[in-house]
């Protein structure tokens, strides 16, 4: 079980951040999420694949990338 740290774009208040958690927590294979608005950022604790990640993030309207 990995820890990941990612980029999330599109987010602008606290309803974002919680769309963003539950898109990523519906996920199979993930099995903690915090989503920070400050930092624009989602940690991410499991063993999703960064591809499904992206996919559920974004059919909840957000894009995540790796952090750089």
């Amino acid at each position: 079980m990995s820890i990941e740290t990612y980029t999330v774009k599109g987010m602008t208040c606290g309803g974002c951040v919680r769309h963003v958690e539950k898109a990523l927590k519906a996920t199979p294979g993930v099995s903690a999420v915090t989503v920070d608005l400050a930092s624009a950022s989602a940690t991410v604790e499991g063993d999703a694949s960064f591809e499904i990640l992206v996919a559920q993030v974004a059919e909840a309207g957000y894009e995540m990338s790796r952090k750089a």
